[in-house]
């Protein structure tokens, strides 16, 4: 009786686990670390990750005459910064913040009405499109330069701002497309036919009800696309001379063959790092919910 009784209660166990294996999972006992653990780990995480930056900012603030000093502490100095300011790189600088966001811009402009299209499209090739639009997004850099620098010497648009612009918009538009057809996806339909209702049309309604809804994913789309025009370096270095010249073409500049200017590499990299953060920190209320949107489903 009692081996009887056993095996009874083990396949009812085993029933019950398959019928349910949340409540079967919820039952098992958990490791949880100390919160001091767990603290401490989090902090030498956030330290493996920013010491690079820690690092560099370091480097641009010692003096130029001994930018590898042995010693912890020195006297900062803001020399290298200056000698930026008043040199070439505060131009190339300023073109990179203006292809960046002109190309944001546009990308936008044009990519977030072309992913409300697609994504309340009924066709039955959308799929198809979407999938045509990434495909151009999959191609190596190296595939466009060429045809790139044909087109544009013809067009006149080499070495300049426009034209730059041009190529980052052909790629932040792969992306817009494919991360807003999602967010418009997730938000129900059945708010915009209510707005129907009241008699909204078609672009009221998305200008009203929503875009507005779709505000996270629009802020974390507009800071990738803001970050791929701004660190790329392939197509500004290909296609620019001397007027259009971006930031992190101009810090190549300073490794010449009489030695290599390490404190200005690194004032460089700090102020071509510092847009792309207060950026993110302006935007960081939607960015964080754009970037959690659609882990988790009802």
């Amino acid at each position: 009786m009692t081996n009887a009784g056993t095996m009874a209660g083990t396949a009812a166990s085993i029933d019950a686990v398959l019928q349910d294996p949340a409540r079967a999972a919820s039952r098992r006992p958990r490791l949880r670390l100390p919160r001091g653990l767990r603290a401490a780990a989090a902090i030498l995480l956030l330290l493996a990750v920013l010491f690079p930056f820690f690092w560099m900012v370091q480097l641009a603030l010692r003096p130029e005459s001994d930018p590898f000093g042995r010693s912890l502490f020195f006297t900062p100095t803001l020399a290298s910064f200056e000698a930026l300011l008043h040199g070439d790189f505060l131009g190339s600088f300023l073109n990179s913040l203006i292809v960046s966001a002109t190309s944001t811009s546009l990308s936008l402009l044009i990519g977030v009405p072309a992913a409300y299209t697609l994504a309340r499209s009924r066709s039955r090739s959308r799929g198809r499109l979407a999938l045509w639009i990434l495909v151009t997004r999959m191609a190596p850099p190296i595939a466009f330069t060429i045809p790139f620098f044909l087109a544009f010497r013809w067009l006149g648009l080499l070495d300049t701002v426009a034209g730059l612009s041009i190529v980052y918009l052909t790629f932040d538009l792969a992306i817009v497309i494919w991360l807003m057809r999602t967010f418009f996806e997730a938000i129900p339909q059945a708010l915009e036919e209510a707005a129907y209702i009241d008699g909204c049309g078609v672009w009221t309604a998305f200008f009203r009800v929503t875009l507005p809804l779709a505000g996270p994913g629009l802020a974390a789309t507009a800071v990738l696309c803001f970050i791929f025009s701004w660190n790329d370096f392939f197509y500004a270095l290909i296609l620019t001379r001397t007027h259009a010249v971006t930031a992190p073409v101009a810090i190549v500049n300073f490794l010449q063959y009489e030695g290599w200017e390490w404190t200005k590499i690194a004032a460089g990299g700090t102020m071509v790092m510092l847009p792309v953060v207060l950026f993110t920190l302006l935007v960081r209320s939607y960015l964080v919910r754009g970037l959690t949107a659609g882990g988790v489903k009802d």
